[in-house]
């Protein structure tokens, strides 16, 4: 039998990622120490973020995979350990960088598409319609953030099947994942659980979605959804403030009382300077189970006519996006935590959904509202 050596078990070890900040353990410094015996017994001592790490059975798990796939190796053994406070702070150094907190998405040269979903109104089905998105973007490969900015009537972690605590690292929040989409949530840090009201005034709000953003370590996103809360408050100007570069998609139903009220939503552009990128029409034609022909059970026409009305007052392209099909496993979906385009990709809605991301993917944001962060080298 070969030898094992240090360096090969090192190597495996480069591959094991933290589940939660989704970088090499190795590059981490969570190696504490690394022992081979002359039979092949490998020793691998871990140094866990918290003491309450929720994901200390998934990278032991990845540990022991890892090293025993390496030639000659016996068996391994994985001890865990806990980061000091002198060891923590140097995590978040390395991974937020020195001095006081930004937003990242707000660097010169972020690539990160910051997309926030909005409605007039509440039950257009704008949640449910923004988990599925983000898990249909994930589905692509992509790197995708969920923040829901719905500060009072916050429902992202449960459409997600999400009901764990962030864990929290010297004042820097690993958020939870689910169906490949991190996500942030006030619900998650209300020790009252999902009856306890959030009383918060408009200046706290502004506050907490701002701590989502400086103090939850996203990584490198390739997207960044936000489901906001509807109508045209204190939340909807508090993202064109912090994220000014974001772009807006706007949710309504076919009904025209929904639309009218949808386009308000969009006119938020005028004041916070965003893109509206368009209309999604939720809840659309629905399709008899008994005899396959379609029925307008919510009207017809309601996204036609707020991308009509928007193009007009805005005076820019405000295109139709999609015509998600009224499923009644959409809304079973957000309340089981197995979003439709989970549990059956194929159905017409999620086929809907998946388009929309293409689309997004394919109409990548350009230089415009980008801080590239270049000064000129001199004067003419």
């Amino acid at each position: 039998m070969a030898a094992v050596s240090i360096e090969a078990v090192q190597q495996a070890l480069a591959g094991v990622q933290d589940p939660e900040i989704r970088r090499p353990i190795t590059e981490l410094g969570m190696v504490k120490s690394v022992n081979v015996a002359d039979d092949g017994q490998v020793d691998v001592a871990v140094y866990l973020t918290v003491a309450a790490c929720p994901m200390r059975e998934t990278i032991t798990e990845r540990v022991a995979t890892a090293v025993s796939a390496v030639p000659g190796v016996a068996g391994v053994n994985v001890e865990l350990d806990v980061m000091s406070e002198e060891q923590r702070a140097g995590l978040r150094e390395l991974l937020q960088g020195p001095g006081e907190k930004e937003i990242p998405f707000n660097r010169p040269g972020s690539t990160t598409r910051v997309i926030a979903v909005a409605s007039g109104k509440g039950g257009v089905g704008k949640s449910s319609l923004t988990a599925n998105l983000a898990i249909a973007l994930a589905a692509k490969g992509l790197a995708v953030g969920l923040l829901d900015a719905d500060i009072y009537g916050h429902s992202i972690p449960r459409i997600l099947g999400i009901d764990r605590m962030p864990t929290r690292v010297e004042g820097m929040i690993l958020p939870p994942s689910a169906h490949g989409v991190q996500a942030i949530s006030m619900l998650l840090f209300k020790p009252g659980g999902v009856t306890q009201a959030v009383a918060y005034r408009g200046p706290m709000t502004h506050s907490a979605l701002k701590q989502f953003l400086t103090d939850v370590y996203w990584g490198d996103l390739d997207y960044l959804l936000l489901d906001l809360p509807p109508g045209t408050g204190d939340m909807a100007m508090s993202v064109g403030q912090l994220l000014p570069q974001s772009e807006l998609i706007v949710v309504t139903t076919p009904q025209s009382a929904a639309a009218e009220v949808s386009v308000r939503a969009g006119m938020m552009a005028v004041h916070t300077k965003q893109r509206v990128l368009g209309v999604v029409e939720n809840m659309s034609a629905f399709a008899c189970p008994h005899c396959g022909e379609p029925a307008d059970i919510f009207g017809n026409g309601g996204g036609s006519l707020v991308a009509q009305v928007l193009t007009k007052e805005l005076g820019t392209d405000v295109p139709l996006l999609a015509k998600i099909p009224f499923d009644i496993r959409f809304r079973e979906g957000g309340d089981s935590g197995e979003p439709l385009v989970v549990v059956d990709p194929a159905a017409p809605a999620s086929l809907e959904v998946t388009a929309l991301a293409d689309h997004l993917v394919s109409q990548q944001r350009g230089l415009a509202g980008m801080s590239l962060g270049l000064t000129p080298a001199r004067r003419f």
